[in-house]
């Protein structure tokens, strides 16, 4: 990345990091720092794990709102603030509220996870159901504030929340003081460089990588311009980086520190989520598994140690099931084939043998016979598979190939 000259004063700096770390003390935790020992011999160097999803409210987000709220003048804590948010920054925002004895509303979309509002309306805050989309809900909160005179907290277009976010980034050196490079997830901005702007005050020889999703990836055309550019429709199961535009004071930070911003895959998404929970024993959402995307897509362009930073464990139950059986399916561990047989008896146990005799476990079974596409004398079967990995699942077909069925998906 060409890094610009700077003519103007930083919009937030190491001062303000420390300022901001003295702020939280007693708030936020100092969270965990994990080897990976799978994710170390990819690499070929030692990979630690910043555990952010072990934070208070499961995120870092709250390290950015307490900061924020805290340095609000009397008369505004008053009027109370106002967020909107699908998940972490809402919970950020409720908690924080709460300890400082401030109102919070929070405006949250129509589809958000039940888990997600109960636990933001468990720390405090009002919450307020708006809009199917983020941009509904950040315009009605914004209303709100306009209305009401309710502070709006943004989550991620301020100095205070970069500054609370960059005490991740002095943790970090202190409990791997030997890393070479941070991974780190990337969506409006805020966290990426308020780490950086910590990191490469202390340590300007460490890079720093940010990590988004190919379908949200917003930095990287934006970086390309030399300005903020709008995605119109980002798309991603990773909710938590989903942003259609980085932040203006976090984008001239990243632009400036950040060394590089890689994208990654859905399947490498899902991947990194199942590695996270089958190896790390840790429940972690798809923008906090970014990081481990990034390292099992491209292991060589890491050098270590290395840090991936979790940002985040708020994952809704139903959705962690979809994204499990994603990552099942992109290591070859889960197989759906749609098979049209002769609609006789025994036909299905003989499906079933086939798949025994090469030792394919049968998850469940739809049987089909009433569509209208079939023939008269013709059944579809629609079976999910356990198998063991890309060749297994080669050798699956091949064998109701060779056993003379029809394999339509």
């Amino acid at each position: 990345m060409n890094h610009r000259t700077v003519t103007t004063l930083p919009p937030v700096t190491l001062d303000d990091v420390r300022g901001a770390r003295k702020m939280l003390t007693g708030v936020a935790r100092v969270t965990a720092m994990e080897g990976s020992r799978r994710l170390s011999q990819l690499v070929g160097a030692p990979v630690h794990f910043k555990c952010e999803n072990l934070q208070r409210t499961g995120s870092f987000k709250l390290r950015g709102a307490y900061v924020r709220i805290a340095g609000l003048l009397p008369e505004e804590r008053a009027a109370g603030v106002v967020a909107a948010s699908a998940g972490n920054h809402a919970q950020g925002v409720a908690l924080a509220s709460s300890l400082l004895g401030v109102r919070s509303t929070v405006f949250m979309p129509r589809g958000a996870p039940l888990p997600k509002i109960s636990a933001t309306e468990d720390y405090g805050a009002e919450v307020r159901l708006h809009g199917q989309v983020v941009d509904e809900t950040l315009a009605a909160a914004q209303e709100y504030a306009a209305e009401t005179g309710a502070v709006f907290i943004h989550p991620f277009d301020h100095p205070d929340i970069i500054a609370g976010q960059g005490t991740v980034g002095l943790e970090i050196l202190e409990q791997c003081p030997e890393v070479r490079t941070i991974v780190v997830g990337v969506g409006g901005g805020g966290l990426a460089a308020g780490v950086a702007v910590a990191v490469k005050s202390l340590r300007p020889d460490v890079r720093i990588v940010g990590v988004q999703a190919e379908g949200a990836a917003a930095y990287v055309p934006s970086l390309a311009a030399g300005r903020p550019v709008a995605l119109e429709h980002p798309a991603t199961m990773a909710d938590g980086i989903r942003v259609g535009r980085p932040g203006d004071v976090p984008f001239g930070i990243v632009e400036e520190l950040v060394d590089k911003v890689r994208t990654v895959s859905e399947d490498a998404l899902s991947t990194a989520l199942l590695l996270c929970l089958e190896r790390a024993k840790l429940v972690v959402e798809p923008a906090g598994a970014s990081p481990v995307a990034a390292l099992l897509s491209e292991p060589g362009a890491f050098e270590g140690p290395v840090v991936a930073l979790l940002s985040g464990g708020n994952v809704d139950p139903l959705l962690m099931q979809r994204i499990l059986r994603h990552g099942l399916s992109a290591q070859g561990r889960y197989l759906a084939v749609r098979v049209r047989l002769t609609d006789r008896p025994g036909a299905l146990a003989a499906l079933l043998g086939v798949l025994s005799a090469v030792d394919a476990n049968v998850l469940d079974v739809s049987h089909v016979r009433t569509d209208p596409r079939l023939g008269l004398t013709e059944a579809e079967v629609e079976l999910h598979l356990e198998t063991k990995g890309p060749a297994h699942c080669a050798e699956v077909g091949q064998a109701l190939s060779r056993a003379g069925y029809t394999v339509i998906g």
